[in-house]
């Protein structure tokens, strides 16, 4: 049986045919957003118009074909009109995490060399002392109070006409980047092309998933990452759905709620987010999630358990499987009806993949080696980056960094990562990024990190630290260092657990051996 293809015109605008397209198939009315802090509801040709009063906002500013506009926003309308507006004109939106540090926006702003950078409010203060340093940036558009020297997002859409005929791009033309992070701590851009999000929805969410015009999605990944990208916003539009966002943290009783309220019938998790549900008491029975009719988990592996114990409470099957922000999205599935709990499940038909050893021959069913995937959703190179791109993709296959067994059934099985990066609540974590800031304390003489499951089966962070002379460990140490690494480089990286040792494992070079500790 042959692969599945996914075709498209050879100019196109991926905006016009996530957009314009529902308006033309008479969904103008129907909601397309539903924004769960606000209880409002934008329709397709509500997103239409937007997103066209901003792509006319961007020309007003100067913006011109393929330069960069990176979105630091909540998950919102304006997200959406920022994403679709700038693809609208040929230019290149970049979703950006809205949980980092100052320093690192600095980083991928003068990498990127944005021309504009959308913010809502509450986030700019913290990057206003790095703006001065950004060499590319011409224009900071506030959605919000804009304040002096900012334009407010308000004020430049209203001004803008609702009318903007799409920019026709080559189908391989740049469309949108994405940041993912890698070991050395420097973020890689990842360059996705026009093609690149209708691969991904036709080969996974319309056949895997079933998505149909009477869906209604919502996802605990936020829009920033991949994964919550296809989720919340261009998995919906390629179907005719509606997609319910959330521009809050996530809770797990809200969580519920908004399931009660807004009766989605398909749910994106991710493992940890599955746990913390699972301990809310009488969930059951105080919450309605009977809309459900899939749940879908990425970003770690999701233990048996919680599968088992998901579905026995509330009548739910979660697919698990995994994608990455190179290849965009999921690309190897369990499928509904059919799950193996503990398994990351089958190659999605259209993708193919690979399990090697070191020397790059394929190892037989049962051998654990490296994986690799073929798929036309992968991205095309990552941005100033060559050397990581020859590393990374090798011709038409990508190396995803992590480890698995594909059993005789077809069905794959995870074994870790080739590297030492961890993935915590569904956020990579460096290992050295973390002892960096563990040695930084003043009571720290050398540290180690490593992942190790907590009584749910999911990798969390822990610390091993040997300390200076003089030094004692105790309860008080152990949360004063977490709160250090929490404040230095963000509370998700911080240790779950720190046991103080008198020595670590090194190699006869001086460097520290992960594994043993492992």
């Amino acid at each position: 049986m042959p692969a599945p293809r996914v075709d498209l015109p050879e100019r196109m605008n991926a905006a016009e045919l996530l957009v314009d397209a529902n308006v033309t198939a008479g969904r103008g009315a129907k909601a397309a957003v539903l924004d769960a802090a606000t209880g409002a509801a934008f329709t397709y040709e509500d997103v239409l118009r937007l997103s066209c009063r901003f792509g006319n906002a961007l020309r007003e500013l100067g913006t011109r074909m393929e330069e960069r506009v990176m979105l630091v926003l909540p998950d919102s309308v304006e997200f959406v009109a920022a994403f679709f507006g700038a693809i609208r004109i040929g230019a290149v939106p970049i979703p950006t995490n809205t949980l980092l540090k100052p320093h690192e926006y600095e980083y991928l702003l003068n990498d990127s060399r944005a021309r504009v950078l959308v913010i809502e409010e509450s986030l700019l203060p913290p990057l206003e002392p790095v703006l001065r340093n950004l060499r590319g940036l011409r224009h900071v558009v506030v959605v919000g109070n804009a304040g002096r020297g900012r334009v407010a997002w308000r004020d430049l859409t209203r001004a803008a006409s609702p009318e903007l005929s799409p920019e026709l791009m080559s189908r391989d033309d740049a469309c949108f980047w994405l940041y993912s992070s890698g070991t050395t701590g420097f973020p890689k851009g990842a360059v996705h092309l026009q093609h690149d999000m209708f691969v991904a929805a036709d080969l996974y969410a319309l056949p895997t998933l079933g998505l149909t015009p009477a869906d209604r999605t919502y996802s605990l990944a936020k829009l920033f990452f991949a994964y919550g990208l296809g989720n919340g916003l261009y998995f919906a539009f390629r179907a005719g759905a509606t997609t319910i966002l959330n521009p809050a943290k996530p809770d797990p009783v809200r969580s519920f709620e908004i399931i009660q309220q807004y009766r989605p019938t398909v749910f994106y998790g991710v493992p940890t987010g599955y746990a913390r549900m699972l301990d809310v008491p009488d969930a059951r029975t105080r919450f309605d999630t009977g809309s459900l009719r899939l749940c879908v988990s990425a970003g770690e592996a999701l233990p048996a358990t919680l599968f088992e114990t998901w579905k026995s409470r509330f009548g739910t099957e979660i697919l698990d499987g995994i994608g990455s922000t190179e290849i965009l999205h999921i690309f190897i599935s369990n499928r509904a009806g059919s799950v193996t709990p503990g398994s990351t499940g089958e190659i999605v038909p259209g993708y193919e993949a690979r399990i090697v050893d070191e020397q790059g021959h394929d190892m037989p069913d049962g051998g654990v080696g490296d994986l690799l995937i073929r798929g036309d959703s992968t991205c095309a190179y990552y941005w100033n980056q060559h050397e990581k791109t020859r590393e990374t993709i090798l011709g038409s296959w990508i190396r995803t960094g992590d480890k698995y067994l594909r059993d005789p059934q077809g069905r794959f099985w995870y074994q870790g990562r080739s590297d030492d990066m961890l993935k915590v609540g569904g956020l990579w974590v460096s290992p050295v990024e973390v002892e960096n800031a563990l040695i930084a304390h003043p009571a720290v003489l050398e540290s180690a990190v490593v992942g190790a499951a907590d009584p749910a089966g999911l990798v969390k962070v822990k610390a091993y630290v040997l300390l200076k002379s003089g030094r004692e460990g105790s309860e008080v140490l152990v949360s004063d260092l977490q709160a250090f690494v929490k404040e230095r480089i963000g509370a998700f990286k911080a240790p779950r657990w720190v046991e103080f040792v008198t020595e670590l494992p090194k190699t006869a070079t001086g460097k520290t051996q992960r594994y043993k500790l492992r």
